[in-house]
């Protein structure tokens, strides 16, 4: 029995999870040196990984895959790193598609930050082959493809291959590029190209600039993140997450690039939402505080109606959806279960039906289901906004 039945849900965050020198294959050869130089990043299978990978040729293990599907994470999780296994997730997941991210990639490993285009523009090209075969097995699974900005000129070519490749969006950096912004008018080729595609701008939580070091300097040991390490987020660096994504926003609906290109729409994934009222109220209230500036009087309309029309944000599990909803709005929210991430939870679902306790029918149908068709436009196929059973109902 699938976890979800009778209802159609569509996953607007889920992973793999790469083996350590995965990326190494769609790295063009003579790259691959200077890749591994910038970034340390060894083609190598360690010990604990080569072991990981072959638990899943264990025929007792995988027998216990569908009772597990939400109880094993990260490499242990069906379908994380092996794309033939990943329909299989799907179907006991029971979810009519899911967008797939890169987990090991999430910040193009910060070759943009250290000046690398070349290098920077071959990883993206990289990881685009890497996520569009991985997802090719299954047309429910939605690949997406990265492009850094900071190459004003080629940033459009690279979305260009990437949509040809097969990837259903399109995800850039929350933090602006080095030494522009990303409302940048030589960008707008790029925007122009995502609209004619009918594909969603994306911003994912792993392309903000972190919190500066120096808070952690608190004269007190280390916090360790719940992965046991110091890599990933604690309660207080967790709160740097949105503050990258709010000021990219605010520059591409104040520089007019949201109304210059109206039917595009951007999507905040694993960004959190709690943020965003404040965001719609804080925008509205400085546009009446400056609304002599030219380019403010240009907008179609308040920034929060802008947003409210093209941008889409997924909350985490923790977070009270129904407030969300109420102060922002029923059609800015979706479902995602960050599968197979410890992130997501052993029981995602579970946690948002509790949080939209209140919510109408409608507004649990807009979470859940309309909310990510409308974000995906052309990205997702018509048959499958709905499960086949639900299809022929």
């Amino acid at each position: 029995m699938a976890y979800v039945e009778g209802q159609t849900i569509h996953d607007a965050d889920s992973h793999i999870m790469e083996l350590p020198g995965t990326i190494h294959r769609y790295i063009d050869p003579k790259h691959r040196a200077a890749f591994v130089e910038k970034t340390g990043r060894k083609d190598v299978l360690p010990e604990w990984f080569a072991k990981a990978s072959d638990r899943h040729d264990d025929p007792e293990f995988r027998a216990g895959a569908e009772a597990n599907i939400l109880l094993r994470k990260n490499y242990e999780a069906l379908g994380a790193f092996r794309a033939d296994d990943r329909p299989a997730t799907l179907d006991y997941l029971g979810f009519a598609s899911q967008l797939v991210f890169t987990t090991a990639c999430l910040s193009n490993w910060g070759l943009e930050q250290m000046g690398e285009v070349e290098l920077a523009i071959e990883a993206a090209r990289a990881h685009n082959r890497m996520m569009t075969e991985f997802c090719s097995v299954d047309r429910r699974l939605l690949a997406t493809g990265y492009v850094p900005l900071i190459d004003r000129q080629r940033a459009p070519q690279i979305a260009r291959e990437a949509i040809e490749l097969g990837a259903k969006g399109l995800v850039v950096p929350s933090r602006h590029p080095p030494g522009f912004s990303p409302s940048h008018r030589e960008l707008d080729p790029l925007w122009a190209v995502a609209e004619e595609a009918g594909l969603p701008i994306l911003f994912h939580v792993g392309g903000e600039e972190k919190m500066a070091k120096d808070y952690l300097e608190n004269g007190l040991p280390y916090v360790k993140d719940f992965h046991g390490g110091d890599e990933n987020f604690t309660s207080l660096t967790f709160m740097a997450i949105p503050l990258s994504v709010w000021q990219t926003l605010s520059a591409l609906v104040i520089d007019g690039v949201f109304d210059r290109f109206p039917r595009l729409k951007f999507g905040a994934i694993e960004l959190g939402a709690s943020w965003l009222p404040s965001l719609m109220k804080f925008l509205d209230s400085g546009c009446a505080a400056f609304g002599r500036e030219e380019r403010l009087q240009r907008l179609s309309g308040k920034p929060s109606e802008i947003l409210r029309r093209q941008l889409r944000v997924t909350p985490y599990p923790h977070e009270d959806v129904a407030w969300i909803m109420e102060n922002s709005g029923q059609d800015m929210v979706l479902f995602s279960s960050d599968y197979p991430h410890v992130e997501g939870g052993r029981n995602p679902l579970k946690r948002f039906n509790d949080s939209l306790a209140g919510v109408s029918d409608a507004g649990r149908r807009a979470f859940y289901r309309d909310n990510f068709i409308d974000l995906m436009g052309k990205g997702l196929d018509p048959s499958l906004h709905d499960l086949p059973s639900l299809q022929a109902a």
